[in-house]
């Protein structure tokens, strides 16, 4: 059975474990919908059937291919300050927003 090629990349500040054609949510990359863009922090990549490449931090030459597929807003968040006995409080809410892209290539570098 043949494992699919997969790598670990890092993305604002964040990290991610990606296949081909997987749709993932990054942190909003002021990109317009239908662009490529290349993603070249890659932690770790597992190609099909061969050793697995660690980087240090990066691995050399490794590469993530992925196209926009749009702009997103994530889920609403309730901030909610209160102070006891004083007769403060305050309600305010926020969404975040995202960059859905597809992951179209996986390049394993050296």
């Amino acid at each position: 059975m043949r494992c699919p090629i997969y790598a670990v990349i890092e993305s604002g500040g964040k990290q991610y474990r990606v296949t081909e054609g997987l749709s993932l949510d990054l942190e909003l990359l002021h990109i317009g919908d239908g662009d490529t863009v290349e993603l070249d922090r890659v932690l770790l990549v597992q190609p099909d059937g061969a050793d697995t490449k660690v980087g240090k931090p990066y691995v050399a030459g490794a590469r993530v291919t992925a196209t926009v597929e749009g702009e997103i807003k994530g889920e609403k968040l309730i901030v909610f300050k209160y102070k006891s006995k004083t007769r403060y409080h305050k309600k305010t809410g926020h969404r975040q927003r995202y960059t859905r892209v597809l992951i179209t290539k996986i390049q394993a570098g050296n």
